[in-house]
């Protein structure tokens, strides 16, 4: 059994996409050919913003609105713990200092009423607190409605991570198109993922833009010399065979999803009750990036992974270490206790099988491996 199955998916758009290869050898423009601003476009047009930006990685797409804003050493930039670590390594990365704020008990996001408190502990640090990263993960998207109100009220902007909740929704609006600028990752075990790495930005702001195409591209300065450098800048093109593979898996996207609801459905209705499922609140649509549930204690989590195992059923912890507890971030000066409910859902979560292609009978053979155990 396959933990996110993409044969059967490729096998469902071969052909499309076999065609649109060919026309990339064919043209012979294998980075930033026609195709990538055909799929800036689409992507733009189904978030429901102004600018997409592509690029190589999600990471990369986290890291350039920190370069473009001048986000540096002396800043703060606010996020959770329970994340992947792309999510402060970026902050790392641009020089600035990630400060951590918990997630709430229900969806995994981070706290919205704690953030004005970890603004305060920035400042008495000496930090100029400058964004915040909230992470729409396992595909929900974050609070929006509270988080932009307190980042206007305590003057930062967000760079919403919508690596995990692309094609979620919030209100009615797509994941992507929260705060100042949106990130996305294109990794194959995304719920839209490439045959590689890539990812994207999105933004309505004109002037960021701009600047997020120049730092894309090594700080190139506007016109047609590739030589002309205006800022420093990274590598952070997507290449054309990436983007070709994302039109084709971005037209039956939206299928996918009905179909990852129907899994995720399929799933809570057999376990509610015997382990914690996750929770949708009202006004909000996931895209089951991971279904990720919490067992009663960490012995009860080794005990149903095991039991999975055994049955040939993989099964995943995200994630297993809170980014405060991890080696890298030891020097922020965090201890155990700092971030109680990351450390709890860390001591107790861990994700199932979730794919749009997930048969009934294996969601009945995974269910009832669990209750047994």
């Amino acid at each position: 059994m396959q933990f996110i199955d993409l044969i059967t998916q490729k096998n469902r758009i071969r052909e499309r996409v076999m065609q649109r290869l060919e026309a990339i050898v064919d043209h012979g423009q294998y980075v930033m050919g026609p195709e990538v601003p055909e799929l800036e476009k689409q992507l733009a047009a189904y978030v429901g913003t102004k600018h997409c930006v592509s690029c190589s990685s999600g990471t990369d797409a986290l890291l350039m609105p920190l370069m473009a804003m001048g986000v540096g050493p002396g800043d703060a930039v606010l996020t959770t713990p329970f994340t992947f670590v792309a999510t402060a390594e970026v902050i790392s990365l641009a020089g600035a200092t990630p400060v951590f704020v918990d997630v709430l008990p229900g969806t995994f996001n981070i706290d919205p009423d704690l953030v004005g408190a970890a603004v305060g502990q920035a400042r008495a640090k000496g930090l100029n607190p400058k964004a915040l990263i909230p992470v729409d993960l396992f595909g929900l998207p974050a609070d929006y409605g509270r988080l932009e109100q307190v980042a206007a009220e305590n003057g930062i902007w967000i760079l919403e991570d919508a690596a995990q909740g692309f094609g979620g929704t919030f209100r009615g609006r797509r994941a992507g198109c929260f705060g100042l600028v949106g990130a996305t990752s294109f990794f194959p075990a995304k719920p839209l993922g490439c045959y590689g790495d890539g990812g994207a930005v999105f933004t309505d702001d004109d002037e960021l833009d701009r600047v997020l195409r120049s730092v894309r591209v090594h700080g190139q300065g506007d016109g047609d010399d590739k030589y002309f450098n205006v800022r420093i800048g990274i590598n952070g093109r997507l290449d054309t065979m990436q983007a070709a593979v994302l039109l084709e898996k971005l037209a039956i996207f939206d299928d996918e999803l009905v179909a990852r609801q129907r899994v995720a459905d399929a799933y809570s209705s057999r376990l509610r009750g015997r382990v914690e499922v996750p929770e949708v609140p009202s006004g909000y649509t996931s895209s089951w990036a991971q279904y990720s549930v919490l067992a009663s204690c960490t012995a009860e989590r080794e005990r149903i992974m095991g039991a999975l195992q055994q049955a040939g059923i993989p099964s995943v912890v995200y994630y297993r270490i809170p980014l405060h507890l991890q080696k890298a971030y030891l020097d922020l000066g965090y201890a155990k206790g700092d971030f109680p409910i990351s450390e709890d859902f860390s001591s107790r979560v861990f994700s199932l099988p979730m794919h749009p292609y997930l048969k009934d009978e294996d969601i009945e053979e995974i269910c009832a491996v669990i209750l047994k155990a």
